[in-house]
């Protein structure tokens, strides 16, 4: 399985969002601080979205320390790139967690620091704010509306 991983990272880094989800099972559940959890179609869109956003951008993402079993692995991973809505830089750095089932992922858990990208993203009030519920809530609810925005757009 950490062949899965390293392709799912490897088509990242190319922004090849369908190698990506061709990882996933259609059962997918996703889940990381900014979009939440995500089920099924919804997680594979995320990853749609957020490659077709980056086209054309300086992106880049670097994966590492790639390690799996038939049922349970995990990566490192950093993502570097500019907010579109701050045009701040941007270097998230993330663990991943993942489950298997079928041959595919089905379970993939991003881990990172929301407060450390709120400050990276948007500044001061990131600084300020990143670290509360009250920011992850409506972080999430901006994400949420982004890509239902997407879905509505590829129908």
């Amino acid at each position: 399985m950490q062949n899965l991983i390293e392709t799912f990272y490897q088509s990242f880094a190319k922004l090849d969002a369908e190698a990506m989800v061709n990882c996933y099972h259609d059962d997918i559940t996703f889940e990381d601080p900014a979009f939440g959890v995500l089920k099924g179609e919804k997680a594979k869109n995320m990853w749609r979205m957020l490659c077709e956003s980056q086209k054309g951008q300086n992106f880049i993402v670097e994966s590492s320390n790639i390690i799996a079993d038939d049922a349970k692995g995990r990566a490192h991973w950093e993502a570097h790139y500019i907010f579109s809505k701050t045009g701040r830089k941007v270097h998230n750095i993330i663990d991943a967690t993942f489950e298997f089932k079928e041959g595919k992922i089905i379970k993939h858990t991003d881990h990172f620091s929301l407060h450390k990208w709120s400050k990276q993203a948007l500044g001061v009030i990131g600084m300020l704010l990143g670290g509360t519920d009250f920011f992850k809530k409506k972080l999430n609810s901006q994400t949420a509306k982004l890509l239902a925005d997407f879905e509505k757009k590829k129908q």
